[in-house]
C-alpha cells in the first residue's frame, strides 16, 4: 500500500470519527432534574472492582432521547455522549480509568434530554476496589421454571469483558439435564457438573484430564447430587438424595423440591471409592448440601429431622452442621457439631459455603424446606467462623429469593443468584466485603448491551467464581457424552 493510499485512508477515518463526534449531543446547558435517576441496572452507589468490565447501562426515566455521563476520578475521567437511552463506554478507556482509581470513589454525573431539554440529575458514586475478582464465573441458563429443564447450557463469561464461551449444551446431548458445576479452590483446571441419564455421570476436570464418572454404590441411595471439591483436590463431598418437585396449591409460591432420603459421601479420585459414614446416613435424618473448610479438616452440612412430606413440608427445617474429615486417612470423624439450629431460629438453612481463607462461612435462609429459590423470603447470612456471630448482610440481600453463592480466590467478593427485580429472572450479583467484615452494595453482571436482560428471558443459575477458565467446551463435552464409559466407584 502506497503512501498516499495511506493518508487518504486515514483521513476518512479521521473525518469519519469528527463526524460522529460532530453528531453526539452535547448538553451545553441543563436544568436540574425534578424527578429521580432510573437506571437499569440500578448501579447507584455500588462497590466495584478495579478488573470488571464496563458497567453499561439504560435511563428508563420516560422520553430520554439522549444521554450524556461524565465519570470523573481524583487522575482521571472518562465522558460518554450518546443518542437514545443507552450508555455504553469504550472498554479501553474504562479499563484505564479503574486502574488509575483503584482504592477511590468515582463521581458519575449523567445529563438525558427529555422533549428537547437537557435535565442533569444528581451525582451517584462507584468505589472502586483495589482488590481483584475472580475474572471468570460459570453458570447454568436455564428457563426460570418447572415446565422446561431440557433446553439449558452452561456458560462461561469472563468479568473482565464480555466474553462468554459455552461449556457444555444439552442440545448436544440428547437433552439430557445437566448440573451444579463448581471449581476446586477456584481454579479453571480443577471442576466438575452432573450430567444426567443413560450415558451421563460426573464430569471431572482434574488438572485439565477429563473422566467421566458414575459416582454411586450400594449404600448411596442415588447418584452423587450436590457436592464440593476437598482442597487438596483429590476428594469431593457430595449428598446423595431422592427429590421430589412438587406443585403448590394454594399461596404464591409455584414450586417446593423435597428429599425423601439423603446422606453423604465422599469421592476419592485416586481411588475410584465412595466413603460413607453413619453420622451421614441416618434414616431418621436428611443430610445435603455439604462443603469443605478452608483446610479441608471439616465437612458443614445441612440436616433435618425426617417428617411426614408433603404433608409437613412447612415443618421441614435444616441445622447447620459439621463433621471432622481425616484427610491423611481419608475418613469420616466420629462426632457432629451443631452451629446452627434451626428449632431455636424458626427457619431452614441452605448451601453453606467457607471462605477461602477460613474465615467465614455464606449460607442463606428461608421459612422451610431445601429449595429456596422460589421462595421469595430467602436472604443470605454471612457467619464469623471465629467469633460465631452472624451478619443478616441488609446492603446484599432483597425482597426477591437471594441464594447459589460462591466466594472469589481472595475471600473479598463473592457472587450470588437473586430474582430481584421482577421475581422470575435469576441474574447474577457480586457484592464486596471488606477487611472489617463490612458487607457492600452489590452489582448486577454487566452486559455488552444493557438491554440484554431485558431481552434474555432465562435464568442465570448456580454462579461459581474461577480464577482462571476451564480446558473444555460443549463439543468435547459431546465427544465424552458420546463415546466415553462411566468409570464405576465401589
Amino acid at each position: 500500500m502506497n503512501m498516499k493510499i495511506r493518508y487518504n485512508i486515514w483521513m476518512m477515518a479521521v473525518v469519519l470519527l469528527y463526524s460522529l463526534h460532530a453528531c453526539a449531543p452535547y448538553p451545553e446547558s441543563a436544568h436540574p432534574a425534578l424527578q429521580p435517576l432510573v437506571l437499569y441496572p440500578e448501579y447507584q452507589d455500588v462497590t466495584i472492582p478495579c478488573n470488571v468490565a464496563p458497567l453499561n447501562f439504560l435511563l428508563r426515566n420516560e422520553g430520554v432521547d439522549a444521554v450524556s455521563v461524565n465519570v470523573k476520578g481524583t487522575a482521571d475521567s472518562l465522558q460518554v455522549h450518546a443518542h437514545g437511552n443507552k450508555v455504553i463506554f469504550p472498554q479501553k478507556a474504562w479499563r484505564s480509568l479503574l486502574e488509575s482509581e483503584k482504592g477511590r470513589a468515582l463521581t458519575v454525573t449523567v445529563t438525558a434530554r427529555t422533549a428537547g431539554q437537557w435535565l442533569r440529575y444528581p451525582s451517584f458514586e462507584w468505589r472502586v476496589m483495589p482488590e481483584r475478582i475472580d475474572a471468570y464465573v460459570s453458570y447454568r441458563l436455564i428457563e426460570p421454571g418447572y415446565e422446561v429443564w431440557n433446553a439449558l447450557q452452561i456458560r462461561e463469561r469472563c468479568m473482565e469483558n464480555f466474553e462468554e464461551r459455552i461449556l457444555a449444551d444439552n442440545s448436544l446431548t440428547d437433552n439430557k439435564c445437566m448440573n451444579c458445576h463448581v471449581h476446586g479452590r477456584n481454579n479453571g483446571n480443577l471442576s466438575m457438573f452432573h450430567l444426567r441419564g443413560e450415558k451421563g455421570g460426573t464430569i471431572l476436570n482434574r488438572n485439565g484430564r477429563l473422566r467421566k464418572l458414575a459416582l454411586k454404590n450400594d449404600r448411596m441411595t442415588s447418584a452423587a447430587v450436590y457436592g464440593d471439591f476437598h482442597p487438596d483436590g483429590r476428594y469431593a463431598v457430595f449428598s446423595s438424595n431422592i427429590i421430589i418437585p412438587m406443585l403448590h396449591a394454594a399461596d404464591n409460591r409455584r414450586l417446593e423440591v423435597y428429599d425423601t432420603t439423603s446422606d453423604l459421601a465422599i469421592a476419592d479420585w485416586d481411588e475410584n471409592r465412595m466413603i460413607v459414614s453413619p453420622l451421614t446416613a441416618d434414616s431418621l435424618a436428611l443430610e445435603t448440601f455439604p462443603t469443605f473448610s478452608a483446610d479441608g479438616k471439616w465437612v458443614y452440612f445441612c440436616s433435618a429431622p425426617l417428617v411426614a412430606l408433603p404433608d409437613s413440608i412447612e415443618k421441614l427445617r435444616y441445622s447447620l452442621c459439621r463433621i471432622p474429615f481425616d484427610t491423611e486417612r481419608g475418613e469420616w470423624g466420629s462426632r457432629v457439631d451443631t452451629l446452627w439450629n434451626a428449632r431455636l431460629n424458626g427457619s431452614s438453612v441452605c448451601h453453606p459455603k467457607v471462605s477461602p481463607d477460613g474465615r467465614y462461612l455464606l449460607y442463606t435462609i428461608a421459612d422451610y424446606g431445601t429449595f429456596p429459590i422460589w421462595h421469595r423470603e430467602t436472604e443470605l447470612r454471612l457467619m464469623d467462623l471465629q467469633t460465631g456471630t452472624v451478619d443478616s448482610l441488609s446492603a446484599v440481600n432483597s425482597n426477591r429469593s437471594d441464594t447459589y453463592h460462591s466466594w472469589s480466590s481472595d475471600s473479598r467478593w463473592f457472587a450470588f443468584a437473586s430474582k430481584r427485580g421482577d421475581g422470575q429472572y435469576g441474574r447474577i450479583y457480586f457484592a464486596y466485603l471488606d477487611a472489617e467484615g463490612k458487607a457492600h452494595k452489590p452489582f448486577v453482571l454487566p452486559q455488552s448491551d444493557p438491554e440484554k436482560d431485558d431481552l434474555t428471558l432465562k435464568s442465570y443459575n448456580i454462579p461459581d467464581l474461577s480464577a482462571t477458565p476451564v480446558p473444555f467446551d460443549a463439543a468435547v463435552i459431546k465427544k465424552i457424552y458420546q463415546g466415553l464409559e462411566a468409570e464405576k466407584f465401589e
